[in-house]
């Protein structure tokens, strides 16, 4: 009988670099949310994981959109006002929009008295 010393690793090391190959190009493919939006750089991003916040977007049109609602700036302010005041807000916006539009969202969130605010950004590589 024929003593087995070693096991030949190759073949699953091939088998291995073919799956990541596939995970790397499928992951690329996959939505990060379902609006648009090329968010600005800073090293300290973080990431977003709390389902009970409320999301402001606004994207590179100017259109705003409350949790993927489409809403005009009078209608945010309105629906600001029945919400609690320590509700989490994470407000993303697109790189490409003036400051204006950004300082008007942060403007109608202080009025309201909203105190954790969250500005989303993509991590400085």
């Amino acid at each position: 009988m024929k003593k087995f010393d070693s096991i030949n690793v190759i073949p699953f090391i091939d088998i291995m670099l073919v799956l990541l190959a596939i995970v790397l190009t499928t992951a690329s493919f996959v939505a990060q949310g379902k609006i648009a939006i090329e968010l600005p750089v800073a090293s300290t991003s973080t990431n977003e994981s709390d389902l009970s916040t409320l999301k402001i977007s606004i994207d590179q049109h100017r259109n705003i959109y409350v949790n993927n609602n489409a809403v005009k700036l009078i209608e945010l302010q309105k629906q600001l006002a029945n919400k609690d005041k320590l509700t989490p807000i994470i407000l993303r916006v697109d790189a490409s929009v003036p400051f204006e539009s950004f300082v008007s969202i942060v403007d109608i969130l202080k009025a309201e008295d909203f105190q954790h605010l969250t500005i989303k950004t993509r991590r400085r590589l």
